[in-house]
C-alpha cells in the first residue's frame, strides 16, 4: 500500500512538473487584448547552428534551450558567422483571430516559419543582404504572428548574421499601432543623419567638380588623386543610407554593394588615395625621396589588401576585412606620427605641407575619437570596423580634411601660375635680348662686308701701280683672303637663322625649360662663331666642342629623335692639331637636316670620326642614315642643280684655302644607296693635310 501511494505521489509530481514546463514554454495571451509591447525573451528557446547548416526537418531531433546571453540591446562583435534558431510557442486565449508583429532587429538573413501539422511553412524571408526588393524592404523586418482563437502555434525564426558586428537582438511582440509608432520613431531618428549625409554628399560633389575643372585647366596628378578620393567618399557615404531604416538609398537594388564598399572603402580613401595624393601634392620625389618610396610601397600594399578584402567578402568571410583593417590601422599609427613630425619640421620651407598636415590631423583625430566611442561596447577589432558607420565626428573630420586639401590645391595652383608667369616674363626678356643681338650681328656683318669691299677696291688700285709679277701675286693673295672672310661672314647669318628658328619653335610650344637651355647653348655658339670668324685655323679640340654643342641643340630641337657620336682616334693630339675654322659645320648641318627625315628610321643616327690616316693627313668622316642624296633631290621642289648654301660655301672655302696656302683639302660626298650599302644615307669624307 505504501508503495502504491509513493508511486501516485511521484506521478503527481511529474505531471505537475511537466505542466509547469509547458506553461513556461508556451506564451498564453489574449491576442485581441494584448499589450502594446511584450518582451518575449522568457518564452524564447534557442539553438545554435555552429556551421552544421541545419534544415527545418532536422530541428525536430535537436533540443532547444534557453540562453539569456543570446540577446543584447547594443551592437555585438561576432568572431565568426552567427547562425541561430529561435522557437516560440504562442497560445491565443481570446476569442478573436488577431495578428501581432514579431520584431527582433535588423539582421542579415531572417527566415520566419510556422508549424503546420508535422511540417513547417515558410511565411516570409528578408534581411539586410537577402532582401532585393524595392524601397519598402525595411517594412518586412516586422514578422507577422497570427494564432487562431483558442489554438496554439509554434513559430521558428532562423537568424544568420555574417557581418562582423551584429545589430541588437531583442525579440518583442508589438501590436499594429505600436509597430507604426516604433516605425515613426526610427524614421525621425535616422532622418536627421540622412539629411547630414545628403548635405555632405552635395559638398563632396562640389569638391570633386572643382578638382576635375582644375585638372582640365592644369593637368596635375594631385587633382586626379583628390578627385578619386572624393569619389570614393561619395560612394561610401551614399551607401551609408542603405543602413538607415526607411531611407531611400541610391543602391537599394544591390544590398551586397554596401558590404563590398565597406572596409575596402576605408582602405581606399584613408590610405591608398591619401598616400598617392600626398606623394603628388608635396612632390616627394624631388623633396623627400625616401618618404616618396615609402608612400609608394605602402600604397601598393594597400591596393593588394583591398583586393584581398573584396575577395574575402565575395567568399562570405566578412571578418577578414575587419582584421586586415585593424592591423593596417595600428601598424600605421607610429609611422604616420613620424611622418607628421618630419613634415612639420620642414613646413617653413614648404608651405603646402601645412595644408596637408592640418587636413591629415583633422581626419586622424576624428577617426581616433570615433574609435574610442565604439571601443567600450564592441571591443578593439569591431570598434575599428564600426568606422564604416560614421559618427558625426568622423563626418566632420572628413569634411575638414577635404576642405584643407582643396585649399592646398588652390594655393598650389596659384604658386604654379605665378611661377609660369615669371618664367614667361624671363623668356620674353631673353628673346628680346636675342633679337637685339641678332640685329647688332646683322649690322656688324653688313659693315664688315662693306669694309671688305672697300678694302678690295683699294688693294686693286695699289696693285696696279706695282710691277706686273708682284701685282699678280699680291692681288691673288689678298683677294683670296678677303673672299675667305666674306664667305665666313655668309656662314654666320645662315647658321644663326637656323638656330633662331629652333628657339622660336620651343617658345611657341611653351617648352620654357628647353628654351632656356637652348638659349644658353646658342649664346655659347654665337660667341664661338664670332671668335672663329676672326681666325683662319682653330684647334681640333675647339672644333669638336663646337660640334658637340651644335648637335646637342639639334637633338633638343628634334625632341631626342636623333643620336650622334663623335669618335676621335686616340693617336690624335686634338689640342695641338689645327684645322680650318667652320669647315665641317655645314656638312654636319646638312647631315642633320636630311638624316632626321628618313621615314624608315625612327631615330636618326649621325657618326663623326676623326682618323690619322698618315702622319700629315687628317681624315674626317660624317655619316648619317638619312634618305640619301638621290631621294633628297627627287623630293626637293627647287631646281635639281640647286645645292645647300652652307655646303657650297664650305666647298668654295676649301678651294680658296688650297689656293692660298697650297694645301690639298679634298672633299668627297657618297650616297649609300648608289654604292650597295645595306641602308640609306650619306657619307662625307674630308681629307685635311697638316701644314
Amino acid at each position: 500500500m505504501k508503495r502504491i501511494c509513493l508511486m501516485l505521489l511521484l506521478c503527481c509530481y511529474f505531471i505537475g512538473t511537466f505542466a509547469q514546463i509547458q506553461a513556461e514554454d508556451t506564451l498564453a495571451i489574449d491576442l485581441g487584448a494584448a499589450p502594446d509591447k511584450l518582451d518575449v525573451r522568457p518564452y524564447i528557446y534557442s539553438l545554435e547552428d555552429n556551421g552544421k547548416q541545419l534544415t527545418v526537418a532536422q530541428l525536430s531531433q535537436l533540443a532547444f534551450t534557453k540562453n539569456s546571453q543570446l540577446f543584447h540591446q547594443q551592437k555585438k562583435s561576432n568572431s565568426s558567422t552567427h547562425n541561430c534558431w529561435l522557437k516560440l510557442h504562442v497560445k491565443n486565449t481570446g476569442n478573436k483571430d488577431t495578428s501581432l508583429i514579431f520584431f527582433t532587429g535588423w539582421h542579415d538573413y531572417l527566415y520566419w516559419y510556422v508549424q503546420s501539422g508535422k511540417d513547417w511553412q515558410l511565411l516570409t524571408q528578408t534581411g539586410l543582404i537577402l532582401d532585393n526588393g524595392g524601397v519598402e524592404r525595411w517594412e518586412r523586418f516586422g514578422l507577422p504572428l497570427t494564432v487562431p482563437a483558442g489554438q496554439t502555434r509554434t513559430f521558428l525564426l532562423h537568424i544568420i548574421n555574417k557581418s562582423y558586428n551584429e545589430n541588437a537582438l531583442m525579440p518583442v511582440l508589438l501590436n499594429t499601432p505600436e509597430y507604426i509608432k516604433f516605425r515613426n520613431e526610427q524614421l525621425n531618428h535616422y532622418r536627421k543623419e540622412a539629411i547630414v549625409i545628403f548635405v555632405l554628399l552635395g559638398m563632396l560633389l562640389v569638391f570633386m567638380s572643382i578638382s576635375i575643372i582644375n585638372y582640365i585647366q592644369l593637368p596635375d596628378r594631385s587633382y586626379l588623386y583628390f578627385a578619386a578620393y572624393i569619389l570614393g567618399l561619395i560612394i561610401f557615404f551614399a551607401l551609408r543610407l542603405e543602413n538607415k531604416p526607411y531611407q531611400i538609398s541610391f543602391f537599394y537594388r544591390w544590398p551586397l554593394f554596401k558590404y563590398y564598399w565597406d572596409i575596402p572603402a576605408l582602405l581606399f580613401c584613408f590610405y591608398l588615395t591619401y598616400l598617392l595624393f600626398g606623394n603628388a601634392f608635396l612632390n616627394l620625389k624631388e623633396r623627400y625621396p625616401f618618404m616618396e618610396r615609402a608612400f609608394t610601397w605602402v600604397a601598393i600594399t594597400v591596393a593588394g589588401l583591398i583586393a584581398v578584402c573584396i575577395f574575402s567578402i565575395h567568399q562570405g568571410q566578412y571578418q577578414i576585412p575587419v582584421i586586415i583593417y585593424s592591423y593596417v590601422y595600428f601598424g600605421t599609427l607610429l609611422p604616420l606620427l613620424a611622418v607628421f613630425v618630419a613634415l612639420a619640421r620642414r613646413s617653413r620651407h614648404h608651405p603646402l605641407v601645412r595644408f596637408f598636415l592640418f587636413g591629415s590631423l583633422c581626419l586622424y583625430l576624428a577617426c581616433f575619437g570615433s574609435f574610442l566611442l565604439h571601443l567600450g561596447p564592441l571591443g578593439l577589432e569591431s570598434a575599428l570596423g564600426e568606422l564604416a558607420s560614421p559618427t558625426m565626428l568622423l563626418i566632420l573630420g572628413v569634411l575638414l580634411q577635404a576642405m584643407f586639401f582643396l585649399a592646398g590645391l588652390s594655393y598650389r595652383n596659384k604658386l604654379v601660375h605665378h611661377e609660369r608667369t615669371r618664367t614667361q616674363e624671363l623668356l620674353i626678356k631673353q628673346l628680346n635680348k636675342n633679337k637685339e643681338l641678332q640685329h647688332k650681328l646683322n649690322e656688324q656683318l653688313e659693315e664688315l662686308v662693306k669694309e671688305q669691299t672697300t678694302e678690295i677696291l683699294r688693294k686693286k688700285q695699289e696693285l696696279e701701280e706695282q710691277r706686273k709679277i708682284q701685282l699678280e701675286i699680291e692681288y691673288d693673295k689678298k683677294l683670296t683672303e678677303i673672299e675667305l672672310k666674306a664667305i665666313r661672314a655668309q656662314i654666320n647669318p645662315h647658321f644663326i637663322f637656323n638656330c633662331l628658328n629652333s628657339i622660336q619653335l620651343f617658345v611657341m610650344q611653351r617648352d620654357y625649360e628647353y628654351a632656356q637651355k637652348y638659349l644658353s647653348d646658342f649664346s655659347y655658339l654665337i660667341r664661338k662663331t664670332l671668335d672663329f670668324s676672326r681666325r683662319n685655323f682653330i684647334s681640333l679640340a675647339d672644333e669638336i666642342m663646337y660640334l658637340n654643342t651644335y648637335l646637342g641643340l639639334e637633338k633638343m630641337r628634334f625632341e631626342n629623335k636623333m643620336e650622334y657620336e663623335i669618335i676621335v682616334d686616340p693617336a690624335i693630339a686634338t689640342a695641338e692639331l689645327e684645322i680650318p675654322a667652320m669647315l665641317l659645320q655645314p656638312y654636319v648641318e646638312n647631315a642633320v637636316k636630311h638624316g632626321m627625315t628618313n621615314p624608315s628610321q625612327p631615330i636618326g643616327q649621325l657618326h663623326i670620326k676623326f682618323n690619322q690616316v698618315a702622319s700629315d693627313m687628317l681624315e674626317c668622316i660624317i655619316e648619317d642614315n638619312g634618305i640619301g642624296i638621290a631621294q633628297s633631290k627627287a623630293l626637293r621642289t627647287l631646281p635639281k642643280h640647286h645645292q645647300s648654301s652652307g655646303m657650297e660655301i664650305s666647298f668654295n672655302r676649301a678651294e680658296l684655302l688650297n689656293k692660298m696656302y697650297n694645301t690639298g683639302i679634298h672633299i668627297e660626298i657618297i650616297d649609300k644607296s648608289g654604292h650597295n650599302f645595306t641602308e640609306s644615307g650619306t657619307i662625307v669624307k674630308i681629307l685635311i693635310p697638316q701644314l
